[in-house]
């Protein structure tokens, strides 16, 4: 696997390569469809104004949240796009049998090849009735505590490299190296790089010694950001993939031509969180609506605490914060991700940045 599968390279002023996750959200008054169809929008922009990659997220029983099928939506971008990365940010490994996995992203990678990333989660990415729904199972502790193995059963079946006396030895995942083994057959040049995904240290501790990229969930865990990024570094080992570590961090963005908008799209941000952390979750709310709430002071706290960590505001204010969190952490790369009740606000943030930063046009 080719370093430069996971490398970027920065664009204009950026200090690092930008990319973006997408949660394909869906707001109230919208539909799934309209929310993919904003999704394949904001692909096609990142693409055409060179940020590095395009990322969906793996979540279950939120009706605000469209994105429960990371590989139908990435097939589905990836026949709408020609050269930027696709990937997911990402799978939960525990929700599915690694042979599953294997076969989607080949699959994946047979209809993109050279654009595919596979980054994988271990919490469940949802409640713990929908992830026992999910898996069949209500011991749900041992996906978690599992992870490791399942993790190496995936990479077994992405390179068919199972031992001999392995049960598994004669089970091969197609689309995959199998192929180029079989008569007439060739070898592809590529398969997925796997990427792993934490919030806590638990999978920066497992990247690093096993020498994978790692992409840490700053967005909802910034208190614990730099503590696992430093133990990343300290745990690499240099392997077939990296000779360095490679690290990028989710952030929540909202560039707005008007300051006053962004805290109002943001206030609607934090009451969807209210929302869905009481278990209440929902469509994401109308900013309007959102002004009529009537928040609790124990929902203003988290209010407070919740948007300290998105860098919002006017594009300026944005992009300075964005250069302060970069200089602060080391990173290798930024990944973008902006919510907001309607599609076109989250394109304007992204084009609003790309235009700041001097992002060339395709």
């Amino acid at each position: 696997m080719a370093a430069d599968e996971i490398r970027g390279e920065a664009q204009g002023s950026a200090p690092v390569p930008l990319s973006v996750l997408d949660l394909v959200t869906v707001g109230a008054g919208s539909t799934a469809t309209q929310a993919l169809r904003t999704s394949v929008e904001l692909a096609r922009f990142a693409e055409s104004r060179g940020f590095h990659r395009y990322w969906v997220a793996e979540h279950h029983s939120m009706p605000g949240v469209a994105s429960s099928s990371p590989a139908v939506i990435l097939a589905h971008l990836a026949a709408h796009t020609e050269r930027i990365r696709l990937g997911s940010g990402g799978v939960m490994l525990p929700n599915h049998a690694p042979l599953v996995i294997a076969e989607q992203f080949g699959t994946l990678e047979a209809l993109a090849p050279g654009r595919v990333d596979l980054g994988l989660g271990r919490a469940p990415g949802t409640d713990g009735a929908t992830a026992a729904a999910l898996r069949r199972t209500d011991r749900l502790s041992e996906g978690a505590d599992d992870f490791p193995e399942q993790l190496a059963e995936l990479t077994r079946f992405l390179d068919d490299d199972f031992p001999d006396g392995h049960p598994y030895r004669r089970i091969h995942a197609v689309p995959g190296p199998v192929q180029a083994t079989s008569p007439g057959g060739v070898q592809s040049p590529h398969r997925p790089p796997i990427w792993l995904l934490g919030s806590s240290g638990f999978s920066a501790r497992l990247a690093g010694v096993l020498g994978l990229p790692f992409a840490f969930a700053h967005h909802f865990s910034a208190q614990n950001t730099i503590p696992a990024l430093d133990l990343y570094r300290e745990s690499f080992r240099p392997s077939e993939v990296l000779d360095q570590p490679y690290a990028l961090i989710g952030v929540s963005v909202l560039a707005t031509d008007d300051e006053r908008e962004a805290r109002r799209q943001t206030r609607a941000t934090a009451l969807n969180m209210i929302r869905l952390r009481t278990g209440r979750p929902g469509l994401f709310p109308d900013p309007d609506d959102a002004e009529k709430h009537e928040f609790s002071p124990y929902e203003e706290e988290f209010v407070a605490s919740w948007t300290s960590n998105i860098e919002q505001g006017t594009v300026d204010e944005v992009v300075a914060g964005l250069d302060a969190l970069h200089k602060r952490t080391g990173v290798d790369e930024l990944m973008l991700t902006s919510h907001a009740h309607r599609g076109e606000v989250r394109l304007r943030s992204y084009e609003l940045i790309a235009n700041a930063y001097g992002l060339p046009t395709a």
